[in-house]
């Protein structure tokens, strides 16, 4: 992870530079939270995967594995990119 730089002093940013900045920082938090979405999707697939098996080593019933319905909608959850409905119509305010 890369060292943060310092905020600055958004007394000193022109509305030029305050528009750059907004779209720095959705751009990373897009990143950020797309990487978080992966790892969170798959952790509950490694999770149903253990689940399924500790089930199966105590003699339980049932397939406790994902189903590939399960799967689908734990992907298109993970597809989803995008940026906050309201931030462009704001950003394109400072025009």
């Amino acid at each position: 992870m890369e060292p943060e730089e310092p905020f600055p002093d958004l007394n000193q940013l022109d509305d030029a530079a305050l528009k750059a900045l907004i779209e720095q920082k959705r751009q990373e938090e897009e990143q950020l939270s797309y990487t978080r979405r992966l790892i969170h999707g798959q952790i509950d697939l490694l999770r149903g995967e253990l689940q399924a098996r500790l089930a199966t080593k105590h003699g339980e019933g049932g397939s406790g594995h994902l189903s590939l319905d399960d799967v689908d909608k734990l992907s298109e959850i993970l597809a989803h990119r995008g940026p906050p409905v309201e931030l462009p119509s704001e950003l394109a305010e400072l025009e």
